[in-house]
C-alpha cells in the first residue's frame, strides 16, 4: 500500500510540474509576446542611462552599493546582489508596463515619491521572461530602480500597455 500511494504521489508531482511547464509564458496574466520580440535584439544599456518606451533594453548591472539609488528600494536587496538606476519618459495616459527577463525588485519614482505597481504577473516557466509590472503614473519623467538582481545583466522591456 505504502509503495502505491509513493507511486501515485510521483506521478502526481510530475504531471503538476509537466503542467506548469506546458503553462510557460501563457500563464502571465497578459500577453508577453511584444516582449518576447523585443527582448533578443535589446542594445546593450549602461546603468543610468534613459529606458525608451516601446523598446527594450539589455541593462548593464553594478553592484547594489553602487547602484546610486535615489531613495532605498522597497525591499532592501541582498548583499552580492546587483541593481541599476535607469529614467523614462512617461506617455500621456501614464500607464507602463515593465518586465523583466531574470528575477529582480523594480521601484518606480516619480515627483520624489514611490510609485505602488498596480498590477503584477510573474511566471518562472517561461524562457526569458520573468516577470511584468505594471504602474499608473503622471505624464512625465520618472526614475527606474532595480534591485537584487543575481545577475549582472537585464533585459527590460518598457511599454505600454495592451
Amino acid at each position: 500500500m505504502r509503495k502505491v500511494v509513493l507511486s501515485l504521489s510521483a506521478l502526481l508531482a510530475a504531471t503538476t510540474l509537466a503542467m506548469a511547464e506546458d503553462a510557460g509564458c501563457e500563464a502571465f496574466k497578459w500577453p508577453v509576446t511584444r516582449e518576447q520580440a523585443l527582448f533578443p535584439a535589446a542594445p546593450a544599456t549602461p546603468s543610468g542611462a534613459p529606458l525608451a518606451v516601446g523598446a527594450a533594453a539589455d541593462l548593464a548591472l553594478v553592484p547594489v552599493e553602487k547602484a546610486g539609488f535615489t531613495q532605498p528600494p522597497e525591499r532592501a536587496p541582498a548583499a552580492g546582489t546587483f541593481g541599476a538606476v535607469a529614467s523614462v519618459a512617461i506617455p500621456s495616459g501614464g500607464a507602463i508596463q515593465i518586465s523583466l527577463s531574470e528575477e529582480a525588485w523594480i521601484d518606480v519614482i516619480q515627483d520624489g515619491k514611490a510609485v505602488k505597481s498596480s498590477a503584477y504577473s510573474g511566471v518562472k516557466t517561461c524562457p526569458g521572461i520573468r516577470k511584468s509590472v505594471r504602474f499608473k503614473l503622471a505624464a512625465g519623467p520618472a526614475t527606474v530602480q532595480f534591485s537584487g538582481a543575481k545577475k549582472a545583466g537585464l533585459k527590460v522591456a518598457v511599454l505600454t500597455p495592451e
